[in-house]
């Protein structure tokens, strides 16, 4: 875990730089740093943004817990359950390759152009990054582990709570994090048209206007986004994985 001063001086170093690269540009594409923070501060101030980030986040939030509840037990199954995996490994070898944004026009006319529409996308692109993970995961396991517990007469309900669980988790959390990432892609995709609410919806506007201060100023709120999400999630592994964070 990096310590919050290197954090601190790695985003110091990334506005030095932004500055820099917009005094040698000298376009109104690419605005001072210091212009967008002080927009940016003003909208939260003020409570223009807010709803924006709040609406954003909950979309996020709701996507990867979706994606999250279902594609975490399937992959514990399929990689701990051999006729499974062979009935369901097939499939997932076919529609894992498919670009599922191109599914989007699909899933607005199944769930409409409300948030439902959104969040299942969000959660359907990052089904499969998680699930392969957590089958590999799961797939990896020393059978010795499960042996030693199976000949003290443990359930399969107390491998999985007991071994199973506990040796992906890991895994798995690192797959969430990274889904993060692609969660908050798909929402600037998905809020860039159907809605007048959330950060993608105000960058796509703020483009159409040419107004490059709000657009860098969206686009600011959702890197604070993705970054809080993702801090959540480490601090997440923390707590439920301290056996990871041992000095």
């Amino acid at each position: 875990m990096f310590a919050k001063r290197d954090i601190l001086l790695a985003a110091i170093l990334l506005l030095c730089e932004w500055e820099i690269a917009a005094l040698l540009l000298h376009s109104m594409a690419l605005p001072q740093p210091w212009e967008v923070l002080a927009d940016f501060g003003g909208k939260l101030l003020t409570g223009k943004i807010v709803d924006d980030i709040i609406i954003s986040g909950l979309r996020a939030l709701a996507g990867v817990a979706l994606g999250a509840a279902t594609a975490i037990p399937l992959g514990l199954l399929i990689g701990n359950e051999p006729l499974l995996q062979r009935r369901i490994s097939p499939f997932i070898y076919l529609l894992y390759p498919i670009p599922h944004v191109v599914l989007l026009p699909l899933v607005i006319i199944l769930f409409g152009i409300g948030n439902l529409s959104k969040i299942v996308m969000i959660a359907l692109i990052i089904f499969f990054q998680i699930l392969v993970t957590t089958r590999d995961a799961a797939k990896d396991i020393h059978q010795n582990y499960l042996y030693s517990l199976q000949t003290l007469g443990a359930t399969k309900w107390q491998l999985y709570c007991h071994v199973i669980v506990p040796a992906t988790l890991p895994k798995i959390l690192t797959a969430m994090r990274i889904s993060i990432g692609t969660a908050v892609a798909i929402l600037f995709f998905v809020e860039s048209f159907a809605t007048t609410k959330g950060l993608g919806y105000i960058i796509m506007d703020s483009w159409g206007r040419a107004n490059y201060v709000a657009l860098y100023s969206g686009i600011t709120g959702m890197a604070l986004l993705g970054f809080t999400l993702y801090l959540l999630l480490d601090r997440m592994e923390r707590y439920l994985c301290p056996w990871n964070h041992i000095e």
